[in-house]
C-alpha cells in the first residue's frame, strides 16, 4: 500500500509513521508537512533510511503541491492541522486556513487521482461539552472554540464528498493524546518540562475540567484500524477510557517529577472552556477490534521519562516559542 501521510511531521503523524514502518516493512509512505512551528523533521529521524519513506515539504492549502503529491498514492491519512485552542483565540485565520481550505484542496486532489480512501483525524472537540454521559458518533456537532470549529467544518466537508462525490472517506475523532515528541505547548509536556526546569505551571480555573486521556501510540492503532477495516463513510471514535480532571492530572505531574502544589500558578480560564469531553467508543472496538493497550499510568510515566531524557528535542522548541 502506498500512503500519503499529511503533517506526518507532527506529533501524532510522525507516531502513526514511525509505528506503521515498524510493523508492515511493505508498506510505502510519503509524508507532507509545512514544517510549521510544531512540524519537526527530526521526529522521523528513526525511519529517515527506510526503503518505504519519502518526505517531501509542503503546504496541504497549494493545490499544486498537492496534486502533485497525490499521484500514485491509495490512500490519505489526513493529520496536518493547527489544533492548539490558546492559539485559534488568539486568531482563528490560520485554523479556517489549514483545517477547512487545505482539507478541501487534498480531498479535491484525492478525488481527481481516484484515491481509494481518504482518512480524516478528528477530534473529540467537535461536539463541545458534555456534562455526564459520553457522545456517539450519531451526536450533533456543537463546537465552542475556533479550533474546534475548524475541525467540525473539515469533518462535514469530508463526510461530504463520500456522499456527493462518492469518495471512499473515513473520518475518527480521539479523545486527548499524550506521549513522546508532543510540542510542549500542550498541557502535558508543557507541565512535564517546566517542572523539570524548576519553573511554575499555569493551571486554567480551578482545574474541574475533564478530559478523557489516550496515549498516541494506542490512538495510531486505531487510526489504521479505521484504515484497513472501516466502513465508508462511517465515523469511528478511539478513545483511552481514562477520564481525568486538570487538577488531578496537575497533581500526577507534579509526583511523577518530585514537585509540590506550590509550583501551580491559578490562572484564568480559558475562553469558552469546555468542562468534560467523553466518547464512547463502542463501535470501533465492536466492529474493528481496537482496545487502548496502554495503561494511564505505564503511559504517563513513560512520558515524563522520555522528556527527562529528550531536553535536546524539546529545549530548542521552548525557547524559540518564548516571548522576546
Amino acid at each position: 500500500m502506498r500512503v500519503l501521510v499529511t503533517g506526518g511531521a507532527g506529533f501524532i503523524g510522525s507516531e502513526y509513521v514511525r509505528q506503521r514502518l515498524r510493523t508492515d516493512p511493505a508498506l510505502r509512505v510519503t509524508v507532507l508537512d509545512s514544517l510549521t512551528y510544531s512540524g519537526v523533521e527530526a521526529n522521523l529521524a528513526s525511519v529517515a533510511g527506510h526503503p518505504g519513506y519519502r518526505f517531501v515539504r509542503g503546504d496541504i492549502c497549494d493545490p499544486d503541491v498537492v496534486d502533485q503529491v497525490m499521484a500514485g498514492h491509495d490512500a490519505v491519512v489526513h493529520f496536518a492541522a493547527e489544533s492548539h485552542v490558546d492559539r485559534s483565540i488568539e486568531g482563528a485565520g490560520p485554523f479556517v486556513r489549514t483545517n477547512v481550505v487545505g482539507t478541501q484542496v487534498l480531498l479535491d486532489a484525492a478525488l481527481r487521482h481516484r484515491v481509494g480512501r481518504f482518512l480524516h483525524v478528528s477530534t473529540d472537540e467537535v461536539y463541545g461539552s458534555i456534562s455526564e454521559g459520553s457522545w456517539t458518533e450519531t451526536s450533533p456537532l456543537a463546537p465552542n472554540s475556533p479550533y474546534s470549529a475548524s475541525k467540525s467544518a473539515a469533518d462535514l466537508l469530508v463526510l461530504a464528498y463520500h456522499r456527493t462525490h462518492g469518495l471512499d472517506v473515513v473520518v475518527t475523532r480521539c479523545t486527548n493524546n499524550y506521549g513522546s515528541h508532543q510540542f510542549p505547548e500542550k498541557v502535558v509536556p508543557l507541565f512535564i518540562t517546566n517542572l523539570i526546569d524548576g519553573r511554575s505551571v499555569p493551571l486554567y480555573g480551578d482545574g474541574r475540567n475533564i478530559r478523557d486521556w489516550l496515549h498516541v501510540s494506542d490512538h495510531c492503532r486505531g487510526i489504521d484500524l479505521a484504515l484497513r477495516r472501516g466502513r465508508a463513510g462511517e465515523i469511528y471514535h478511539i478513545g483511552g477510557g481514562t477520564e481525568v480532571s486538570n487538577h488531578k492530572l496537575t497533581g500526577l505531574l507534579l509526583d511523577a517529577v518530585g514537585a509540590d502544589w506550590d509550583r501551580v500558578e491559578y490562572v484564568p480560564d480559558r475562553k469558552g472552556h469546555d468542562l468534560r469531553y467523553s466518547l464512547d467508543d463502542g463501535k470501533i472496538r465492536e466492529e474493528l477490534g481496537y482496545a487502548p493497550q496502554i495503561t494511564f499510568a505505564e503511559g504517563l510515566a513513560a512520558t515524563v521519562a522520555w522528556y527527562r531524557e529528550n531536553r535536546s528535542w524539546w529545549e530548542p522548541l521552548k525557547a524559540a516559542a518564548e516571548p522576546r
